[in-house]
């Protein structure tokens, strides 16, 4: 009997569906972070330097805008394949990925590119909805917390992957680069039509009425509400990983300790090749931490609060900013990365337990759905911010160390509010007494 338990609840247990859903996962993600871990670089750059020559405050607005409708989508999307059917958003979604992602790399003019990423924008949330979706729809009560497990180490090998690559074929053109991320996006297209099969549906789908009332059910709780705006603080640091942490390596870092740590391990694997650290490896390295040490983390705050190990995080991740302001040396980058890193991986977890306890019991499934406003409030102030202070601050003063002194500062600002709202705000029916229960 123990082993056909084990056997239902192990590897061999999930349908086609979910490890074919997983595949998806593993090469759409891998083209996100393949072009979001140089996007903001190549806007940036000089015509002569094969970019588009964009300035720094244009390239914020626009990505804010961008990674904002990325978790704006996922909310119609959702509702919309719910009701017409997860196979056919998934062609829609995958079609409009690929064409955008060749897009952008075929377009130079600022209104232009910016359409072409709306619609890899578009895409990209149409289809975190569906995929989430499906994992849930295949998994059960005893496999579910794998399933999961699963589906979000695909994301995070995509995301470690995909920009190790990238920095090789942006050394022949950064054209490559899109096209690249437009042909996996392709080849998923592919798959949803030959492999993707839908899964059962549950008897009743949400519609856009019913999204719309359940938007003013959770947008009408204010200690809710408020929670979030406060833990998007850290989120303003995390958008920085993506913009301005690139543009300061460029820009003021000597990264010469780093080129000689990676030729020197290419050199135990017998590969006689100078490696150059490039700025696509900061998205490697967040991803590569989280996937070597998540179990570990995980496991060491599993019996804590979530709230408290939520600030815990934070002031981990606050702490890598502060490695940031206190030196610019390449090695204190490096080490400044994982540990923000490490702060990610113990706060973010504990963010979506505590969700769960302090939701009402009947609407959890909704407030889940809302938990991701703090992306919104991270990617369309942190994009904005950290863009305007870059170039006024870290360029315009010549002061970088003081840029990242005002991002440690609002890391500081969110655990101070997460503790005062902890010991006054935190609702009535909260996370203690229901574990208790």
């Amino acid at each position: 009997m123990a082993e056909t338990t084990k056997k239902i609840d192990g590897m061999g247990s999930f349908p086609r569906t979910f490890w074919v859903a997983n595949v998806m996962e593993l090469f759409e993600r891998g083209a996100y972070y393949g072009m979001a871990s140089v996007l903001a670089v190549y806007l940036r750059a000089s015509a002569a330097e094969g970019g588009l020559g964009f300035s720094e405050t244009a390239v914020g607005f626009l990505q804010s805008i961008v990674m904002t409708l990325t978790y704006v989508m996922p909310i119609l999307g959702g509702a919309l394949a719910e009701r017409y059917g997860y196979r056919r958003f998934l062609m829609i979604a995958f079609s409009m990925l690929a064409v955008g992602y060749f897009a952008t790399g075929h377009v130079s003019r600022y209104g232009v590119v910016f359409l072409t990423l709306l619609l890899v924008a578009v895409g990209s949330g149409v289809f975190k909805s569906i995929l989430s979706g499906t994992i849930a729809r295949t998994t059960n009560d005893r496999n579910r917390s794998l399933g999961f497990g699963i589906y979000y180490w695909m994301i995070n090998l995509g995301a470690f992957l995909s920009p190790i690559l990238v920095s090789y074929l942006r050394g022949f053109s950064w054209s490559y680069v899109f096209i690249a991320s437009a042909v996996w996006c392709a080849l998923m297209l592919v798959l949803t039509a030959v492999a993707y099969k839908e899964p059962e549906r549950p008897a009743s789908s949400k519609g856009l009425g019913r999204v719309v009332s359940d938007a003013a059910l959770v947008l009408g709780n204010w200690r809710f509400v408020l929670m979030i705006v406060i833990y998007s603080g850290f989120w303003l640091l995390y958008f920085q990983m993506f913009q301005t942490v690139l543009w300061y390596i460029v820009d003021f870092v000597d990264m010469t300790p780093a080129d000689r740590a990676l030729t020197a391990a290419a050199r135990l694997f017998k590969k006689d090749a100078e490696i150059r650290f490039d700025v696509a490896y900061v998205t490697s390295i967040n991803a590569g931490t989280i996937i070597l040490l998540q179990v570990f983390v995980s496991r060491i705050v599993k019996g804590f609060r979530a709230l408290p190990t939520m600030i815990a995080g934070i002031a981990i991740g606050t702490a890598g900013f502060v490695i940031f302001a206190l030196s610019g040396g390449g090695a204190a980058i490096v080490a400044g990365m994982i540990v923000f890193s490490i702060g990610e991986m113990t706060c973010h977890p504990k963010y979506f337990s505590y969700i769960g306890r302090i939701a009402p019991r009947d609407k959890v499934a909704v407030y889940m759905g809302y938990s991701f406003l703090y992306g919104i409030i991270g990617s369309l102030v942190g994009n904005n911010l950290g863009a305007f202070l870059y170039q006024k601050v870290a360029k315009g003063a010549g002061r970088p160390q003081l840029f990242w002194a005002i991002f440690a500062a609002i890391g500081a600002l969110t655990i101070v509010g997460l503790l005062l709202y902890d010991r006054f705000l935190a609702p009535e029916g909260s996370e203690a007494r229901r574990a208790e229960a």
